[in-house]
């Protein structure tokens, strides 16, 4: 890892913003920023934010969305958290806390405002950027977003066809909570996973 970018996860790693000068309500609880990488990686995650587990393990995907996202890749654990291979940045790298009905709230905006241009302006690397969940699609595709999170996977392939700069692959949110959708969307798992594996594993195995 260069200085610079060694200097910048420092930073973030220290981060308070959502705690000390928030955008709207101040986190509820001490920041602890969760983000993995390296400028070597070939292949990025941008997921939505850690959970609770995730908060208490300090490390990204410790959860059952884990196992499930590593299972679409067809990566093992010691693959998944080579940092040399895969960066796992989320939209936002602290707990944003539970809402009313025990779900987690999205990712603080704060995050992304601050860290995020010039924490990719050291990603050149980086040759296809997984983007799990609504929040990692608006910021990374802009205007090339469709209407609804359906719809913009649907259009996977649109998204691999990035001649200048990483590709894009737009996923579901691996969360429990998208079973259903997983039942009402079976072509997922026909067309996009079989894709998905094959370039993780050209990427992973290329990085050796």
């Amino acid at each position: 890892m260069s200085r610079k970018l060694t200097k910048l996860v420092a930073e973030i790693k220290q981060c308070r913003l959502c705690a000390d000068n928030p955008m709207g309500l101040p986190l509820p609880h001490d920041p602890r920023p969760v983000l993995i990488v390296e400028s070597a990686a070939r292949l990025c995650i941008c997921g939505q934010a850690p959970g609770t587990r995730v908060h208490a393990s300090g490390r990204p995907f410790t959860d059952p969305s884990g196992d499930r996202l590593r299972d679409w890749m067809g990566v093992t654990l010691e693959e998944f958290y080579d940092s040399t291979k895969v960066a796992i940045i989320p939209m936002g790298f602290c707990f944003p806390g539970l809402d009313a009905k025990g779900g987690d709230l999205p990712p603080r905006r704060e995050c992304a405002d601050r860290w995020r241009s010039e924490l990719f302006g050291h990603l050149g690397s980086v040759e296809l950027i997984l983007l799990a969940g609504q929040y990692a699609q608006k910021w990374h595709l802009g205007k090339c977003c469709k209407a609804s999170l359906t719809e913009t996977v649907r259009n996977w392939r649109q998204y691999t066809k990035e001649k200048h700069g990483p590709a894009f692959l737009p996923l579901p949110h691996p969360s429990w909570r998208n079973n259903a959708w997983l039942k009402k969307n079976p072509w997922f798992e026909t067309e996009v996973l079989p894709y998905l594996r094959i370039q993780v594993r050209h990427l992973i195995d290329s990085s050796e």
